[in-house]
């Protein structure tokens, strides 16, 4: 697990982490501050991780609200940034592992890469999906809420609850996907 400084209510976590700044075909362009890339909105890399248990519900949480972009926002998916350096397959399975809160989860299965943009953020997605049988202990640094839901639950709650845009976004591409037969 990543070590993070002591923080507070008002500080939000990895501002400083260096991240790789990629053009519109994704490759690496440059690197800059975590902070940096939101304030001056450089495009940066994130994988998305689509859990489900083995009963095939979603794991679904709340985002703490020290976090630097969408705090309080609730997420289908695990994930986060991608490191200086990493590939999309590597920061899948370290953000999967942390957040949960898990080691030894399988490698997460790519599904597809779409670009998310917004007059605010931009960055290349990568999104993936594991089975998680091992019990969790997500990071309450990361998370401050979490349940398995169905499916059928998740789709209740999609215009109710204050979903992270990015992966609201992730995942209604991965359900047009399936609904046409591309995942």
């Amino acid at each position: 697990m990543t070590d993070h400084p002591p923080h507070t209510a008002h500080t939000p976590l990895d501002a400083d982490e260096v991240l790789d700044v990629v053009d519109e075909q994704d490759r690496v362009v440059g690197q800059a501050p975590r902070a940096e890339t939101y304030a001056r909105r450089l495009r940066t890399r994130c994988a998305f991780v689509l859990v489900r248990d083995a009963e095939d519900r979603v794991f679904v949480h709340r985002r703490t609200p020290q976090k630097l972009v969408f705090p309080s926002h609730y997420d289908m998916f695990v994930g986060g940034v991608v490191g200086t350096g990493e590939t999309y397959d590597e920061a899948a399975l370290r953000e999967a592992e942390e957040e949960l809160g898990v080691s030894g989860l399988p490698c997460p299965e790519p599904l597809f890469r779409f670009l998310y943009e917004t007059p605010e953020h931009t960055w290349w997605s990568a999104v993936y999906q594991v089975r998680c049988t091992l019990p969790v202990a997500p990071q309450e640094s990361e998370i401050d809420w979490h349940a398995f839901l169905p499916e059928e639950e998740l789709a209740r709650q999609l215009d109710v609850w204050s979903w992270t845009p990015d992966g609201l976004a992730a995942y209604r591409e991965l359900l047009a996907r399936q609904a046409a037969g591309e995942v």
